[in-house]
């Protein structure tokens, strides 16, 4: 591992802790439960005014409090109409305004796989954003549900923050306040100041057609010829017809990037607006572009934990649950920097020069520090933008942000959903401690009991269940197997990532897998729908419960949540977790193909 990279950690680890204090503060009081439209920030009553406007049009009750039963089926119910809107969308595009590529409909699998992956907040996309998605289509379903799904998170984050300071309560909050609340004054506001930093830096935002422009130097290439009927044409011999063309212009596609740019990293989704997503230049063109892009993926996240500790009293459970966030993506971040930054052994036997690391699928502008980096930042978190090709990583440089993938994306995670996802955690480790010393099992006052043991079980298996079983039915399947572009154990882990990725509400991929077929986008779009909702549902049920409940005052005998040892706890519970589930099918994939590179 360079110095480089060290440095390049610890400045970024610095500045994300700078920032996401203050922004603690506000996520906190936005989330403190304050009369509902009034501003809980000074200097924005203006938004105050709206806020009462959107209740009023909507004709929600703002003052009435939902229990846990109803604030899920609000959740739910707001999911599957923003499923369809974002469905019905990209059905009509090619007979709606701001289409001047005329793109065509997107096809009924594609459409539904989209609708699911970004109304989950995973941004799993199959399809080629700049020859697929109209301006419209890309601004109002698509933007839009990067709003709506990071709001959602944050509002479910609220609710559980709410079960554990709550006395005796009934109600977890108002999803539709929470909602609202966490776009307007958290969401928005960031957003619309990074959109503006992004476009300083070089961003694209317009309307314009596309442009057709001169190549400094025409290029021939060689392609198949296609018949009328759309297929290669074949030869005597079987063999396929090609024709050889040279290229004097090139399409360079525009659009409004930046607004949709800002919104994708600080909502943790992911999705793209051109298929190289943050490796095209006019996505992420510089070196300062890259930096806060990975700032915004985990300034949300970050801040949250401040707020958690702010809203149960005790400050010092935020710094637990940022510690060990902290400390599990530095060991693996360093890991993924060192694979990068080896000698390939393939490579060494051909005498190749190493000493600048393993260059391939690395994008040139930012060299592999900051490659590795991001690569760690998005799968920590449940963002999914990518920044370089991990499907072009070393075995062990790919496997990591699989593994980060695979811990739940608990390791700062998504917008909320890594909070949450984290105290999920949080409650077995203390119900484990609790078994190991004799004494009912506490966190933060709150008596830890079956009911939420059995929903806490639910909340963590959920996912590599999906993963699992989802990745056992493509390897067994012809359609499945169709799909894979390399043999062996690295077309397996093309798969294991996928699945992966689309239960855990990711949306990154190992790009060597066509997945943007009927079969992948139906079975990938089952695992987002039920790996954002089957786990959201117990979580709001273990909040309900948990608010119900008195809050026990520490005693000589109630094992302390905030030290070293407690962290330490946390950690363990979520790498022995990890490890349980995946490393049978981790040993399948990227162990084997590790260890294949010596073998040869």
């Amino acid at each position: 591992m360079s110095m480089q990279s060290i440095v390049l950690l610890i400045v970024f680890l610095a500045v994300l802790l700078a920032l996401a204090w203050p922004l603690g503060i506000v996520l906190a009081r936005v989330g403190d439960g304050a009369a509902a439209g009034t501003s809980p920030l000074r200097g924005f009553g203006w938004l105050a005014k709206i806020e009462r406007l959107i209740y009023r049009v909507a004709g929600v009750n703002p003052q009435e409090g939902q229990g846990w039963k109803t604030y899920a089926l609000s959740l739910l119910a707001f999911s599957v109409l923003g499923t369809l809107a974002t469905y019905a969308l990209q059905r009509l595009q090619i007979w709606l305004p701001l289409n001047p590529q005329a793109m065509a409909n997107v096809s009924p699998d594609s459409a539904f796989d989209t609708a699911v992956s970004f109304v989950a907040n995973t941004n799993w996309q199959g399809y080629s954003g700049e020859q697929t998605m109209s301006y419209l289509t890309q601004m109002l379903v698509l933007a839009g549900q990067n709003f709506f799904s990071a709001a959602t998170g944050i509002a479910v984050a609220y609710a559980l923050i709410r079960g554990f300071a709550s006395r005796s309560a009934k109600s977890i909050g108002n999803f539709w306040v929470d909602l609202v609340r966490s776009t307007l004054y958290i969401l928005l506001p960031l957003s619309l100041i990074l959109a503006v930093v992004l476009m300083a830096q070089g961003v694209i935002q317009n309307f314009a057609p596309y442009k057709e422009v001169q190549l400094l130097d025409p290029v021939t290439y060689s392609q198949p010829k296609m018949g009328a009927d759309g297929q290669p044409l074949l030869d005597a011999k079987g063999q396929p017809v090609t024709e050889t063309l040279t290229a004097t212009t090139q399409t360079i596609a525009m659009g409004p990037v930046a607004s949709q740019e800002a919104i994708k990293m600080l909502g943790t989704n992911g999705g793209g607006f051109f298929n190289a997503n943050s490796a095209h230049p006019y996505e992420n063109p510089t070196a300062l572009s890259n930096f806060l892009q990975m700032l915004a993926i985990f300034i949300i996240p970050a801040g949250l934990c401040f707020a958690f500790g702010r809203l149960v009293g005790d400050r010092r459970q935020g710094w637990a649950v940022l510690g060990a966030m902290t400390l599990l993506f530095v060991i693996c971040t360093c890991v993924v920097m060192s694979a990068e930054q080896s000698a390939h052994p393939a490579l060494q036997a051909l005498n190749v020069d190493q000493s600048q690391g393993y260059m391939e699928g690395k994008e040139t502008r930012f060299g592999i520090s900051a490659s590795t980096l991001f690569a760690a930042v998005t799968t920590a978190a449940s963002c999914g933008a990518v920044n370089a090709m991990h499907d072009s990583f070393t075995p062990l440089g790919g496997m990591i942000p699989m593994l980060l993938i695979q811990f739940g994306e608990v390791i700062f995670g998504g917008v909320g959903t890594g909070l949450y996802g984290m105290l999920v955690f949080a409650i077995m480790a203390v119900f484990i401690a609790g078994l190991m010393i004799g004494r009912t099992p506490e966190y933060l006052g709150k008596k830890i009991q079956a009911y939420e043991m059995k929903m806490t079980s639910i909340a963590i298996l959920v996912t590599p269940t999906l993963v699992l079983a989802g990745t056992a039915i493509a390897v067994l399947c012809d359609a499945g197997k169709a799909g894979i572009a390399n043999p062996g154990a690295h077309g397996f882990s093309e798969i294991l990532y996928a699945f992966s990725s689309a239960a855990n509400n990711n949306g990154s991929a190992f790009a060597g897998l066509s997945a943007n077929t009927p079969f992948y986008n139906s079975m990938l779009a089952i695992a987002m729908w039920f790996g954002r909702f089957a786990m959201i549902v117990p979580i709001l049920a273990i909040a309900g419960s948990l608010a119900g409940k008195q809050r026990l005052d520490a005693n000589a005998g109630t094992m302390p949540t905030h030290g070293g040892m407690f962290v330490g706890l946390l950690c363990g519970v979520v790498v022995l977790v990890g490890v349980l589930n995946y490393v049978p099918a981790l040993a399948l994939g990227p162990i084997v193909e590790h260890l294949q590179l010596f073998a040869q």
